[in-house]
């Protein structure tokens, strides 16, 4: 029954990790950015530059309080907002704590990079949101897949700078999906060692709502403070539920 498990648990690590990257690698690789338009990631532990984002204080009180919907669990397993004001959902089983999920509000106008972004992408500033025009949706596409590509380039730059190629990172291709009543983006990255395993790994889902970006995020990173999971085995069985998660929230605050 043990083998059954850990091989199920490959499968889904295996189906995670992007084209193109080796578990074992001959020698050092650089970071990749294949495509840096299309392609992005983020971590919050590296937030877009010039963009405060709104605490919990602000919203007084931990935001998943008043955004979480209902969303099924693995069998054991509770999603619920952590104690106190952090922006942080956490992730249990039997009252151990297995990791938190972040949430970060990014007000876009303190964001001149999103607002090129979605002046580019033909949305006028403060012009209101239609999520029932498909051409609106198709330009906030074309906004948020920007801002992250953005994003991306950065934060592998940082990580390169970091590890000094002695990591092999490689970003997901970005998805379009649903953020409660949102359109939105599912993205990330993975840094692979050179002797096999994983380094780290990001999963995130950013949304526009006229107003404000919201960022939704979790990891498994050794370095992360919050936002992540101990285990990569419990993040690789969560990772398919926070897309469920975020189709659920209840947003539009």
């Amino acid at each position: 029954m043990l083998r059954v498990y850990h091989l199920f648990l490959g499968a889904i690590l295996l189906a995670l990790t992007p084209v193109g990257v080796k578990t074992i690698l001959p020698r050092f690789s650089p970071a990749v950015v294949e495509n840096p338009s299309a392609v992005a990631t983020t971590t919050q532990s590296s937030p877009p530059p010039t963009t405060p984002a709104i605490t919990s204080n602000q919203m007084e009180g931990n935001t998943w309080k008043k955004i979480l919907g209902k969303t099924s669990t693995p069998n054991g397993w509770k999603f619920a907002p952590c104690e106190g004001n952090a922006p942080l959902l956490c992730v249990s089983s039997q009252e151990e704590l297995l990791g938190t999920v972040e949430i970060a509000i990014y007000p876009v106008k303190n964001n001149p990079n999103f607002q090129k972004n979605l002046t580019d992408a033909g949305i006028p500033l403060d012009s209101d949101v239609d999520y029932q025009s498909l051409e609106y949706q198709n330009k906030l596409l074309t906004a948020l897949k920007a801002w992250v590509a953005d994003l991306n380039t950065t934060f592998l730059q940082d990580r390169q700078d970091t590890y000094k190629n002695q990591i092999l990172f490689s970003a997901y291709p970005p998805q379009q999906t649903s953020v409660g009543k949102l359109q939105g983006i599912r993205y990330g990255f993975v840094g692979i060692k050179p002797e096999g395993g994983v380094q780290e790994q990001h999963i995130s889902h950013v949304a526009f709502d006229g107003k404000a970006i919201y960022v939704i995020t979790t990891a498994f990173n050794p370095e992360s403070v919050t936002g992540k999971f101990e285990n990569l085995e419990n993040l690789a069985i969560f990772q398919p539920y926070l897309s469920a998660i975020a189709a659920d929230l209840n947003l539009p605050i």
